[in-house]
């Protein structure tokens, strides 16, 4: 494992990168030995670097949930990151492309927690009944280290590439609909680009968040009511540039969009 003032150095390279907006080399090629371990600690300090210049947690991502996104990345496992409130953005964001490296889109669905969820040992229908409500998403990808040849300790450290996401569309109580079956289309500029449906997701998307549950008891911390915890995306990642409209239709629980200016 590295030694506590590697990973101090590694969470600072981070920070610069995303102020500066220039992505780093590849840790897992820099550093012989970096395990998982090494890089949530480094993804834990690195967010405590942001937390002290006054930003707040509002959740959780968990990536690389679904094969769509295992076959799209060659990662075989599921990582997770921090939501940041600045990073929640409302239904019509007007987006600066600009401001993320490499941006792409996914297709999720948000959990908005109603109470406490700590590990280990929690279930899907802990998941359920824990959850005030489900919503529409789009995760905007972004990267603070090199794209090219990443493996799963090189995303974690960049906190699962989490730039931003948006939330809209129709908010419903996690046993209203049968939330495996729900599927969304995504847009490009009116024209469809991918497609999916949620059972993508570990075969239930509250799957996703009970791993993650579990998983961060393993680091000593837990979910806390109020925390909005992004899934998992049900399709690959999609490119967006500069003026493009992102318009994803998720049937009968509405639709969610933004534009890249």
């Amino acid at each position: 494992m590295l030694n506590d003032e590697t990973i101090a150095a590694i969470a600072d390279e981070l920070v610069e990168a995303g102020r500066t907006r220039t992505p780093v080399p590849l840790l897992h090629t820099r550093y012989e030995g970096m395990d998982v371990e090494d890089a949530y600690a480094v993804q834990k300090l690195w967010a405590s670097r942001l937390e002290a210049e006054g930003r707040r947690v509002a959740g959780r991502k968990i990536g690389l949930t679904s094969k769509a996104m295992q076959a799209a990345t060659g990662i075989t496992e599921p990582d997770y990151g921090v939501i940041f409130d600045d990073q929640v953005l409302a239904n019509g964001a007007v987006v600066e492309w600009k401001r993320y490296t490499h941006p792409r889109i996914e297709v999720e669905l948000a959990f908005r927690l109603g109470r406490d969820l700590k590990g280990p040992g929690v279930t899907l229908f802990d998941v359920l009944d824990a959850t005030d409500y489900v919503v529409p998403a789009l995760e905007i990808l972004d990267s603070r280290i090199e794209m090219e040849g990443r493996t799963i300790v090189d995303t974690i450290s960049d906190n699962a590439a989490l730039g931003a996401m948006v939330v809209g569309g129709r908010p419903v109580r996690p046993h209203e609909v049968d939330l495996r079956w729900v599927s969304s289309l995504l847009y490009r500029n009116q024209e469809i680009v991918e497609t999916g449906v949620a059972a993508g997701v570990l075969n239930h998307p509250a799957t996703g968040v009970a791993w993650l549950a579990d998983k961060l008891a393993q680091h000593g911390q837990d979910l806390r009511a109020g925390d909005l915890i992004l899934a998992g995306s049900f399709t690959r990642p999609m490119w967006v540039y500069e003026g493009d409209t992102v318009y994803a239709d998720y049937g009968p629980l509405g639709t969610v969009t933004c534009r890249f200016v």
